[in-house]
């Protein structure tokens, strides 16, 4: 990398602060060192032309889980770290809305929706069975019942005739709210670099060597934001996810309002306006679908596909415009790893699929931890 004077001077010398990561987690943790050191240099290094895992890539749910979601967490977690979980989750999104804004990530508050296939009868049975017990351990955080059983009108077939309700729950625009975040950093003289990937990093004691390929230059600290791509950073901690989504071309007349979720949250889909957005299905091979590969493979595509023709949009005509993938990050816990490695070395990372709501919190924590 040839860098003149300039190049150096402005910015790789002097540098305080380096995030690696430039997501939700990585912009709010430099957001938050402006706020806690606001005459220091901050860096950010992204290794894609766009933040490179799923915070440009997600699904748009302003959630903070279904309820078969939290019924499963509840087999593997305590329920206090489940309540615990959910709140900051909760904290998170109500941290995002304020610091962007309603209009400009978009926000939606037309609520969420479970659904549940004829097939599923033991997940129906347990959520309508558990339904007061979820509620009563929310009830001191929502002030209210989150969760509500309420006949179908959406005319999805082969599904129960009710499904579970959450007046909680909205969507965002996901690209609004990256743009916006963005903007928010460059206002506070944050630096970005895109497609820059650290290929290695020494902490030296009092300062941190970062290399970038063939160029390496010093920063007091690094804080590492980088999710699904942390499995090296937290010695297996943290695993890669791979959702697959997909996009239809505008419907006429759709009547499809809200965040939906469908067996056990493994797969997700709402409107963006008159079109259907529709993820998931890496239940189907939990071992290929465990990749950082960005890409698309047929057993998933055509999971989703049938579901949009037999269960979402039965006796309509679509069409499918567009299909991508994100990388999230999960682990045995859904617990977020916030955590110093080194005397100046930091990360925040497992987000566990629930970027947008817990995201600007752990960007916080993470930047608090210096």
């Amino acid at each position: 990398m040839q860098l003149s004077y300039w190049e150096l001077k402005n910015w790789f010398t002097n540098v305080d602060y380096t995030v690696v990561g430039s997501g939700i987690v990585g912009l709010h943790a430099a957001l938050r060192l402006r706020e806690r050191f606001p005459g220091s240099k901050i860096l950010v290094l992204e290794k894609g032309m766009l933040p490179h895992g799923a915070s440009t890539k997600n699904a748009g749910f302003a959630c903070f889980g279904s309820i078969s979601e939290i019924i499963d967490d509840l087999k593997s977690h305590s329920e206090e770290e489940v309540v615990g979980l959910i709140e900051k989750r909760w904290q998170g999104l109500q941290l995002l809305r304020k610091r962007l804004g309603d209009t400009a990530i978009d926000f939606k508050p037309f609520g969420g929706y479970e659904v549940f296939l004829n097939s599923d009868d033991s997940c129906y049975t347990e959520c309508s069975n558990k339904l007061p017990f979820i509620n009563e351990i929310l009830k001191p955080l929502f002030k209210a019942d989150v969760f509500a059983k309420q006949v179908d009108r959406f005319s999805f077939n082969g599904t129960k005739d009710y499904l579970v309700y959450n007046p909680f729950e909205g969507q965002i625009d996901t690209g609004n709210m990256m743009q916006a975040l963005l903007k928010n950093a460059y206002s506070e003289n944050i630096l970005i670099l895109n497609q820059q990937t650290v290929t290695s990093f020494l902490d030296k004691g009092n300062e941190v060597e970062i290399n970038l390929g063939d160029f390496s230059f010093i920063t007091k600290k690094v804080l590492f934001a980088t999710n699904g791509f942390s499995n090296q950073l937290t010695n297996g901690a943290v695993k890669p996810a791979r959702a697959q989504v997909l996009i239809t071309e505008p419907i006429k007349d759709l009547d499809i309002k809200g965040t939906f979720h469908l067996d056990r949250g493994y797969y997700y889909f709402r409107n963006i306006g008159d079109r259907i957005l529709l993820g998931g299905g890496r239940n189907l091979d939990f071992e290929a679908e465990n990749t950082t590969e960005f890409a698309q493979t047929e057993i998933v595509q055509n999971k989703l596909e049938q579901l949009l023709k037999e269960v979402i949009l039965p006796n309509r005509d679509f069409k499918i415009e567009h299909r991508w993938s994100g990388i999230m990050g999960i682990g045995n816990s859904k617990k977020p790893i916030v955590s110093q490695l080194s005397e100046n070395v930091y990360c925040g990372v497992r987000l566990g699929g629930m970027g947008v709501a817990i995201g600007s919190l752990i960007g916080t924590e993470l930047a608090d931890l210096v």
